[in-house]
């Protein structure tokens, strides 16, 4: 039997190994995260990285475990609060001052879950079990639910939520830490409150244009890679969406790919030109529609999540940042955050025609940037409705009336 010191000394270099796993894989991606990395970078040799985890991907699946136990434990810790409002509170709370240790120099302490996808079925069934428990956790925020319909909303309010904040790492960066407890403040207004000045109102209008997948609609070759990649990517994340499948499922060789594509990255790259493309093509059609800047808003934000949850080809999903080379994500974040500031010019306009609360348009910006980017991942949530519409206007009550609405 082991000596409870020997016992402590294994724990100890088992989470120093996890830890450094953890900074790796939020740098450079499950792919390019090596033992041997691991090993080098606490002062090791790749064979006593081993003796703890054998496998590359036991050590991953360690590394994602401990960021779901972390946060479950945000999550329960919230739900021990006395109400809905203050749940949410304490949530974020959490989530902020859980970024201001990283940006003291605490590192390790959790772990961009965009590549969860990637693993063996049998650890990625795993780890979304433990996912969906959090889920479960977050959704009981809201009270109890008195039928379908209720649970339903309080499901989107949970994902919306915890994609929110599993997003507010990345446009953190472009804020001092002295600016946080603003952000923590400004942030719970939105998700509490709903944009609207109206609270609870949501009229869009219908927007024409060219960004949606026809019936039966074939498209040239290229088009057909861009649309297989961009499902196969939000499905199965960057390494399981291999070049082989994309390959296979449209029945055609390598060789083929190839021809078009110098390599997977850059199919990746063009499949979020794509998409940005398609989702300012949607914003320009909102801002030339009449009316006032929420139904403008209301408009885009409805036909976006459309698009996530129904068509063919949906937005690409921002996962597939974390396995792309620096330099390649700054330029994906840069234009994600020109079309985020979009929306913030559009919320800055409703605030001056009194149709939009007075909120942080910035912060709203990033908001409605990460739901409607997560749509997809609710996109099973959203074909369990019989009616598409309601489906997508149950999504949006997050954003139209806010979390803490009577669900009535």
């Amino acid at each position: 039997m082991s000596s409870p010191a020997s016992t402590r000394k294994f724990d100890e270099k088992r989470e120093a190994i996890i830890h450094a796993a953890s900074v790796l894989i939020n740098e450079v991606g499950v792919q390019a995260t090596t033992l041997a990395e691991v090993a080098r970078a606490i002062g090791l040799n790749a064979t006593s990285v081993t003796y703890y985890f054998p496998r590359k991907e036991q050590l991953v699946v360690a590394v994602y475990d401990e960021t779901l136990t972390l946060m479950e434990e945000i999550a329960q810790a919230a739900l021990d609060q006395p109400d809905p409002a203050a749940r949410l509170r304490h949530f974020i709370a959490s989530q902020i001052a859980l970024r201001k240790r990283i940006r003291a120099g605490e590192r390790g302490l959790t772990t961009a879950l965009s590549e969860i996808r990637t693993l063996e079925p049998e650890s990625y069934d795993t780890l979304m079990a433990h996912y969906l428990r959090v889920v479960g956790v977050v959704r009981r925020f809201f009270g109890e639910w008195s039928g379908n319909a209720q649970r339903a909303l309080f499901s989107a309010r949970a994902h919306i939520l915890l994609e929110a904040m599993m997003w507010w790492p990345v446009w953190s960066l472009r804020y001092s830490v002295r600016d946080f407890d603003r952000i923590e403040e400004r942030l719970f207004d939105v998700l509490a409150s709903g944009l609207p000045s109206e609270r609870g109102r949501f009229a869009p209008q219908d927007l024409g244009g060219d960004w949606r997948t026809g019936e039966g609609e074939e498209g040239g070759q290229n088009e057909a890679f861009l649309r297989a990649a961009t499902v196969m990517i939000n499905r199965l994340g960057y390494r399981g969406a291999s070049v082989n499948r994309i390959a296979e499922s449209l029945n055609v060789t390598k060789g083929s790919f190839y021809h078009h594509h110098q390599a997977k990255d850059d199919l990746v790259l063009a499949c979020f030109q794509q998409s940005y493309d398609r989702l300012s093509a949607v914003q320009m059609a909102g801002l030339g529609l009449g009316g006032d800047y929420w139904t403008r808003i209301a408009s885009v934000m409805r036909e976006l999540v459309d698009l996530q949850f129904f068509d063919a080809t949906p937005l690409l999903r921002t996962t597939a940042l974390q396995a792309l080379e620096a330099d390649h994500k700054e330029d994906v974040v840069t234009r994600s955050n020109r079309l985020a500031r979009r929306f913030a010019g559009m919320l800055i306009d409703g605030i001056a025609d009194g149709s939009v609360r007075p909120i942080d348009p910035l912060i709203a910006g990033q908001v409605i940037m990460s739901t409607v980017n997560s749509a997809y991942d609710a996109h099973h949530w959203a074909e369990r409705f019989e009616d598409r519409d309601a489906a997508t206007r149950t999504y949006l009550r997050v954003l139209s009336e806010g979390m803490l609405a009577d669900p009535r």
